[in-house]
């Protein structure tokens, strides 16, 4: 069975997009959920960005950053700084949990274990 590696190609980017804002957040000292207070967005929501678009999330934590929107979320924007109009679908999509990741290498690499 063979893998889609765009697919794995684009979790992949959409993962160390993640990885990176909660890194930059944390370097600043802020928080996903002082983000939301501050900006006086629904609780949630600046998490919810990390993983799926959301326009008002996105810029609050761009602006609490200090940075562009575009910046930090490059497979939600055009190369220009436009955002993407409609988004990808694949950015509406839960990128896969750590457990799923996990389950998923697995069972990829049994069938290798069973060949040798």
């Amino acid at each position: 069975m063979h893998h889609d590696r765009n697919a794995d190609k684009a979790t992949k980017q959409r993962l160390d997009e993640m990885h990176r804002i909660k890194r930059l957040l944390s370097d600043k000292g802020l928080t996903l959920a002082g983000i939301d207070k501050d900006y006086k967005l629904a609780a949630g929501t600046c998490g919810n960005t990390l993983q799926q678009a959301n326009l008002a999330g996105e810029r609050a934590i761009a602006a609490a950053l200090r940075m562009r929107p575009q910046h930090l979320w490059r497979s939600r924007y055009h190369a220009d700084g436009v955002r993407r109009s409609p988004q990808p679908p694949e950015n509406y999509k839960r990128p896969p949990s750590m457990r799923e990741r996990r389950e998923r290498h697995l069972s990829d690499a049994a069938p290798q274990q069973d060949a040798a």
